[in-house]
């Protein structure tokens, strides 16, 4: 599904891909995330995922209210998962609205794996 905003200059149509590129960037550089972590069907076990595919496992919907973003992630052992969320929550939600111009109402950040070296 695709946003689609107007003004003065044309239209906009942000894909909710390009909104997860946003957010999946901002949470991998976020101190304590190993990366993003995808989880296939059937399987108990989730995967670190590379760069290019970063967006697979993050869910971006569109309510009337503003943006939902549910992001799976893979922490490093011995960081404090509360302090880790809530960093990412507040440095997805500011990146994302400045760069769209469009309201986040939700992220929800899910631990699906912890690293351990």
């Amino acid at each position: 599904m695709a946003i689609k905003t107007e003004n003065e200059h044309g239209s906009i149509i942000l894909t909710n891909t390009a909104i997860a590129h946003i957010a999946g960037a901002v949470a991998t550089g976020c101190y304590g995330v190993v990366g993003m972590a995808y989880k296939s069907t059937g399987e108990n076990l989730a995967s670190l995922l590379k760069w290019d595919t970063i967006t697979k496992g993050i869910k971006v919907t569109t309510e009337d209210d503003g943006i939902c973003i549910n992001l799976p992630i893979i922490v490093a052992y011995g960081i404090n998962i509360q302090l880790i969320s809530d960093s990412i929550i507040s440095n997805v939600r500011f990146n994302v609205e400045n760069m769209t111009g469009l309201r986040v109402s939700r992220i929800t950040v899910n631990v699906e794996g912890i690293r351990v070296n």
